[in-house]
């Protein structure tokens, strides 16, 4: 029986460095050093062993005599010294090599951060950038060269990327607006067909409530249109200090018949908390989370909500709602425009599929955030956070 001891690769994963194109460019900067450095010592070597360092040959005397014993052994001393002289250099060649080496490497290192240092801030510029702030450029200054024409490149392609949004919103909004009077027209020719003197028949009235229910719904459509066009229109241009707890009590309130009719049971625990930005925009955002809890709620379900700090400078407003077993998968793509858990939406009534993505545009908007989390025992949980300009704790007085 064999006994081994195992180890996980994930601890060592750490302790390798990642396979960035620096540490690539290093490698080849101190690989083609050693080479290089390898190939100039050996020249050298060859050079010296062969030109430089060569001891001379024993002379004949007069006559064809034989060399002197003592001329022998000055060239036996001399060809000794030599090749004590040529393995010193190629000892002291190599240790020059290994140490140009570790050297050449902190170089190339240095350097290869150096070239890559504009890449590293068109990253990071890059990944700033989205279609709330597409205005931005990478503005690279420098010599026009292959890095600056990437630069350049990459800018052009945020321009168009600017116009092709701002065409989308500035059509969604105008078509939003413009629609409204075909809409109210077909309202006033209901209103003529539906008065007429002689009065109509019952199946007439039935077709005008199917009208005005099927009016009422674009009309709401419509206007979910017109909010989500303001909230993605740029900076705001409302700064004023608005209180999000008045804005949650005036939209359960507003909901009260429809949670008494599904009999949710509802749990608050709200802080007082002023968020500047746009008082129609936050109301709206508010508004829009609680009909989403209430709207897809179980009957008898539950409902917590809580208005709360995180610290100094940032507050959350969280909604937990039962329901059924959620995929978080697509969970996460709910604040997509017409994103639905279910696939058809012929015919539906039940929602827009915009109120979610018009709470992740408000909240962006007032440069905070939206995270949408499946619960383990079922439901939905909605967590905004945005940045606050005051936050009191509550006074609870006791009576």
């Amino acid at each position: 029986m064999k006994i081994g001891r195992t180890v996980d690769n994930s601890l060592l994963a750490p302790l390798r460095p990642r396979p960035t194109v620096r540490w690539r460019l290093t490698l080849l900067y101190s690989f083609l050093f050693v080479i290089c450095g390898a190939a100039l010592l050996a020249i050298t070597y060859w050079l010296f062993a062969n030109f430089a360092y060569t001891p001379p040959k024993p002379r004949f005397g007069p006559g064809g005599t034989p060399p002197s014993q003592a001329s022998l052994n000055v060239v036996t001393a001399m060809s000794v010294q030599r090749s004590i002289g040529l393995h010193r250099l190629q000892l002291y060649s190599g240790i020059a090599l290994a140490f140009m080496a570790v050297v050449s490497g902190v170089l190339g290192w240095v350097m290869a951060g150096r070239v890559l240092a504009p890449l590293r801030t068109m990253t990071a510029t890059a990944e700033r950038i989205s279609d709330t702030n597409l205005h931005e450029r990478l503005a690279m200054p420098g010599p026009k060269d292959e890095l600056r024409l990437l630069a350049d490149t990459i800018d052009q392609l945020l321009a168009r990327l600017e116009t092709a949004f701002e065409a989308q919103r500035r059509f969604v909004a105008n078509a939003s607006h413009e629609l409204r009077t075909p809409l109210a027209m077909m309202r006033t020719t209901l209103d003529v067909a539906i008065a007429k003197p002689g009065g109509v028949s019952a199946q007439t009235h039935e077709l005008d409530a199917e009208l005005r229910v099927d009016l009422d719904h674009a009309d709401q459509l419509l206007e979910c249109f017109l909010t989500l066009a303001r909230a993605q229109n740029g900076p705001l241009d409302e700064h004023n200090r608005v209180a999000l707890e008045p804005l949650v009590t005036a939209a359960l309130s507003a909901r009260a018949s429809q949670i008494a009719a599904k009999g949710l049971s509802v749990e608050t625990q709200l802080d007082a908390v002023e968020v500047v930005g746009s008082a129609t925009l936050l109301a709206r955002m508010i508004e829009n989370v609680i009909e989403n809890a209430v709207r897809h709620n179980q009957p008898g379900g539950s409902i917590e909500l809580r208005l709360t700090r995180l610290d100094d400078h940032r507050a959350r407003v969280m909604i937990d709602s039962s329901g059924p077993m959620l995929d978080q998968e697509a969970v996460a793509q709910l604040a997509q425009p017409f994103k639905r858990l279910r696939q058809d939406r012929t015919g539906s009534q039940n929602g827009h599929g915009l109120g979610l993505s018009i709470v992740a545009a408000v909240a962006a908007a007032h440069a905070g955030s939206l995270e949408l989390q499946a619960r383990a025992d079922g439901g939905l949980r909605v967590q905004i956070t945005l940045p606050a300009a005051t936050i009191q704790r509550l006074a609870v007085a006791a009576t």
